[in-house]
């Protein structure tokens, strides 16, 4: 008899659930977010599992990797495409778990991709830079709306950024308040702007490295564009 397992994951814990191919419940229990203890559980139905479902939460790549080094076949559920079938789930863990193993069994699973383990840290990497760039985007709006109204300019983000000459102090200076968060501002700007560098730095060394190499794997050139 064929069987489907969904696991609802949280933080610290997950619920596993596994149906038959008639949709029967077979098995559930919330579980520890230990791979050790759910590959335990899952073990008794190995040889009748077509699948586990696991939800693309923010922290799947343990479980997801844990278990298909188990010999176990992965499903990653696209959670945005769940919403549609919002309707016909329950609000809690139990039936969200039970809820991934029906789509499973019916055929109607939204998935997502599983990217490559090797991979993902310079995606985490690609990632965290897309943070810098939103908080230093931030902070430059912030001190050109300063800037605007107690200057009567605009100043361009281009001349906020530069590393080499504070085109900002002299603007604020008239005003010690004005003066010291202009300051902090900029600084803050500079130091993302550094750690931003550096980040960018790297990957292009690893870039050419990767060219040079003739590795046939996705360049990480490319990897920049993959968010």
């Amino acid at each position: 008899m064929k069987l489907y397992s969904g696991i609802d994951l949280h933080s610290t814990n997950n619920y596993l659930a596994i149906i038959d191919e008639n949709g029967k419940r077979i098995f559930k229990e919330k579980l520890p977010n230990d791979i050790t203890v759910i590959a335990e559980r899952l073990s008794s139905y190995r040889d009748s599992l077509e699948g586990v479902v696991v939800e693309s939460t923010y922290n799947w790549y343990w479980l997801v990797d844990g278990l298909t080094a188990e010999g176990y076949i992965l499903h990653l559920a696209n959670p945005a495409a769940i919403q549609k079938y919002s309707g016909l789930k329950y609000a809690d863990d139990k039936h969200d778990a039970f809820w991934l193993a029906e789509m499973l069994r019916l055929d109607i699973l939204p998935t997502g991709y599983i990217y490559p383990k090797e991979l993902r840290p310079l995606r985490d990497l690609l990632r965290k830079r897309r943070h810098l760039v939103a908080l230093r985007s931030s902070l430059l709006i912030s001190l050109q709306n300063i800037i605007t109204r107690n200057c009567g300019q605009k100043m361009k983000t281009n001349d906020i950024k530069r590393l080499r000459e504070n085109l900002v102090y002299p603007l604020l200076a008239g005003n010690e308040d004005l003066a010291l968060a202009g300051q902090v501002s900029k600084d803050s700007i500079d130091f993302l702007t550094r750690q931003i560098r550096a980040i960018e730095t790297f990957i292009e060394k690893r870039s050419n490295s990767t060219v040079r190499t003739g590795n046939s794997k996705p360049s990480l050139a490319s990897a920049r564009f993959w968010g």
